[in-house]
């Protein structure tokens, strides 16, 4: 199991943007001198608190902070973007990363930002689907382009000069294109099938109770038995918020204080969510009443917290209940304390990592001697 980063940075509002900025840089620059494996981090345009508003802008920030990590977009809200834009910043990145890039997309899910966009009445889902196309038909064919859609239209042929390069879009450095991954955010998700068939992998997200991740899995293996693919766990990633401390004393306080940025990430998305009726996300069971989904219930529900012993046990526990799965991704938190927040990343990739992949090993060793 590999160990990675995800972060859609949710902020205290008021917190200083700038000292904000270089709290999520630092985790990035962290991860990558631990060994992690890959970061991912989100955008929003109106949202005071998740205060990324670009993240192709932030990864590029830290093409030069850091060396052996694979980052990407969590994603690029496609509808939200003229395609054209999306295929030349990608192709732009994916270059200063020398290829460790991942591209992350959505319709996305904030509804601020789709009525700032005019997009709040409109289809999203198809506007995404076309904008995507459109971006790696650019990737994939040759000037002038023309690319006809309903929301955009695409083309170069008027002004097309290609003695001296104008006219035409660049590529990206890897071939034909960077690995693509999607976030899946409901239970039973059918985009998880869709993308699988198109050769896209899927992250569930840190937000959904164990029940709807474990079902992301057979919407996968759908979509790859289309494609003709096996469908392999070592795609799947599944992001998760944990905390962990030197002690379950430390732990517990920090994650369950009334500043807990833990508890201040998930109060923010259980009112953003209740309030767009997607409470179903923190249930248990389909048929649980909407009052019971209290932000302790949440929590409770939601966050690995304790040293390093106990979210060893719980991680267990937690891809067992789950299924097996490639990739966890670590859900990057508001620092509240500086030093807790670093030695939550410390402890998780030094101790806690190498025990749950020798308990999985060791697993898998025993029911092979069966």
């Amino acid at each position: 199991m590999q160990l990675g980063f995800f972060t859609m940075p949710i902020h205290p509002i008021g917190k200083d943007w700038r000292q904000c900025l270089a709290e999520d840089t630092e985790a990035f620059v962290l991860a990558d001198e631990l060994g992690y494996s890959e970061a991912l981090c989100g955008e929003h345009v109106t949202d005071a608190a998740e205060n990324i508003t670009s993240c192709t802008m932030f990864l590029a920030s830290l093409a030069s902070k850091t060396r052996r990590i694979k980052l990407g977009t969590g994603t690029v809200n496609m509808p939200n973007a003229h395609p054209a834009a999306v295929a030349a910043q990608i192709a732009m990145l994916d270059h200063m990363l020398d290829g460790r890039f991942i591209f992350g997309i959505s319709p996305g899910g904030l509804l601020s930002d789709a009525e700032a966009f005019g997009n709040l009445d409109r289809n999203r889902n198809a506007m995404f689907l076309e904008a995507i196309n459109m971006v790696l038909e650019i990737w994939t064919s040759e000037p002038p382009y023309n690319l006809n859609g309903e929301f955009w239209k695409i083309t170069t042929e008027r002004t097309l000069f290609p003695e001296i390069g104008q006219g035409i879009f660049l590529k990206p450095l890897q071939r034909p294109h960077p690995p693509i991954v999607v976030t899946a955010v409901a239970p039973f998700s059918k985009g998880v099938t869709e993308a699988a068939a198109r050769g896209w992998e899927p992250i569930s997200a840190n937000f959904l109770m164990p029940a709807w991740v474990r079902s992301h899995w057979p919407k996968y293996v759908e979509g790859c038995e289309r494609a003709g693919r096996p469908a392999d766990p070592a795609n799947w990633r599944v992001a998760k918020s944990i905390f962990v401390a030197d002690d379950d004393r430390t732990a517990r306080e920090y994650s369950q204080a009334a500043n807990s940025p833990y508890r201040n990430y998930y109060n923010s998305l259980l009112t953003k969510l209740k309030r767009n009726g997607r409470a179903e996300l923190f249930k248990d069971r389909r048929d649980q009443p909407d009052e019971e989904i209290t932000l302790d219930h949440v929590c409770d529900k939601l966050v690995i917290q304790g040293s390093v012993n106990s979210v060893v046990d719980q991680l267990l526990a937690f891809r067992e209940e789950v299924g097996d799965f490639g990739t966890l991704l670590y859900a990057g938190k508001d620092w509240v304390d500086r030093d807790l927040g670093r030695r939550s990343m410390i402890l998780l990739a030094e101790q806690v990592m190498p025990r749950v992949r020798e308990a999985i090993a060791g697993s898998a060793r025993r029911a092979a001697a069966q």
